[in-house]
């Protein structure tokens, strides 16, 4: 089998170059919720030093010495870009497996015929002219060396200009590769997997891919094994063209200004279930089981600490916005307590099951709004998140998180489309 990563070039500031060209060449980090750290880096970034990660108040002096520009999070643009890049990108093979919101597999089985580093430079020409991205290319056997051909690729050890195609290489050639390469490069294999591996003399991907696997695996775990057969070009991790229903959606975020009272708590809370309820709906499950938790400031010691969770049983499963935030809200009241300054809270849909084999309760009294919750996705795909909601919700939303940063919503706003001049 052959596959092909497809990978896009720190997205998230790609996204914002593409509508604003004056970042071209610039220091640029795009910060995370509530302009806390650097989540996204620029080229220009990452050769100042500056790891994933970084606080942004350790970054002022940094970027007042070389010019770095922050960005606040801007999620709504980097997921209508991810949709429009996979667009294209499915033109260029049958099989598509999306793997995060700015990679994909593809699958090159029955491209024997092509020219596989042209048709990786077709690719990457394609997605900057029709979308903007600049991407990478990586073209392997298995799954686990087509991430490690795009890291080549995007490094330069090998290929061309942003291609690299490992199953056009000897095995002299793969050997001398992966010496120079650090074995915490592979997909997988983590920083503390890393350090144990480094420890046992296993520093590099040549000495793990030429290690016992069935020693690593009593060692280790079957997972590692499997790992050094997909670097030995044995797929064990197969193309998958549609992803698994998740078997839990979280929803939380931190809040921009701590939180003392109760009504500002719940307007969070449903806030978090409605965002959750929508995409329980898009994946055609039901939740049985409501969890909520709210937290205090962990790295406060001077303050006083309470982190309280409550998961509520179901009468029902059920997808229910409506429902599924007066469960919320019942449990949030039995956690709450006065006095505490509130940094986060955050709800989560457990016990998942298929929406078309729904277990119904015995006397069952509840109001069916499958026709309100399809009129409200229908009605916030259109004119955005939020359009039509929950009163509980609220309007004033002081709780919502800092985005002092942020660049207008281009391509899903229309009030915020760009202007040529």
């Amino acid at each position: 089998m052959t596959v092909a990563l497809v990978d896009g070039n720190n997205f998230y500031v790609s996204c914002e170059r593409v509508f604003n060209p004056r970042l071209e060449g610039k220091p640029v980090v795009v910060l995370s919720n509530n302009d806390g750290c650097a989540v996204a880096r620029s080229a220009e970034v990452k050769a100042l030093g500056v790891r994933m990660g970084t606080p942004w108040f350790q970054l002022r002096d940094l970027a007042k010495q070389h010019g770095i520009i922050a960005l606040s999070s801007n999620y709504a643009l980097y997921a209508d870009m991810s949709n429009r890049m996979m667009a294209v990108l499915a033109d260029y093979s049958p099989e598509q497996e999306i793997y995060s919101i700015d990679e994909c597999f593809l699958g090159l089985d029955g491209f024997a015929d092509y020219d596989l580093v042209a048709y990786g430079q077709t690719i990457r020409q394609r997605v900057r002219q029709w979308v903007g991205i600049p991407v990478c290319v990586g073209i392997a056997e298995t799954k686990t060396l087509a991430k490690l051909a795009n890291h080549c690729a995007k490094k330069n050890l090998a290929g061309d200009n942003g291609v690299c195609n490992l199953s056009g290489m000897t095995e002299a050639e793969l050997s001398r590769l992966f010496a120079t390469i650090e074995v915490g490069e592979i997909w997988g294999v983590g920083p503390r997997l890393s350090k144990k591996l480094i420890a046992r003399g296993i520093a590099t991907v040549e000495a793990l891919r030429t290690a016992d696997a069935k020693t690593l695996r009593r060692e280790f775990s079957v997972v590692l094994e499997r790992t050094i057969a997909e670097l030995n070009g044995v797929m064990c991790v197969d193309m998958q063209e549609a992803a698994p229903n998740k078997q839990q959606i979280i929803s939380s975020r931190s809040f921009g200004n701590y939180v003392y009272d109760l009504a500002p708590l719940g307007e969070a809370v449903a806030t978090y279930i409605a965002t959750a309820a929508t995409k329980l709906r898009h994946q055609g499950s039901l939740a049985g089981m409501v969890q909520v938790y709210v937290r205090t400031n962990p790295h406060k010691a001077d303050v006083p600490q309470y982190q309280p969770s409550l998961t509520i049983p179901l009468p029902e499963a059920t997808d229910d916005t409506l429902r599924l935030t007066q469960a919320a809200l019942w449990g949030l009241k039995r956690i709450y307590r006065s006095g505490f300054a509130y940094q986060k809270a955050g709800v989560a849909l457990l016990n998942l099951s298929d929406a078309g084999m729904p277990q119904l309760a015995l006397f069952s009294k509840a109001r069916d709004n499958t026709r309100v919750m399809q009129a409200m996705d229908r009605i916030n795909a259109v004119w955005g998140r939020g359009t039509l909601r929950s009163a509980a919700e609220g309007t004033r939303r002081e709780w919502k998180m800092k985005r002092e940063r942020m660049s207008p919503g281009y391509t899903t706003r229309w009030d915020q489309l760009p202007i040529a001049r």
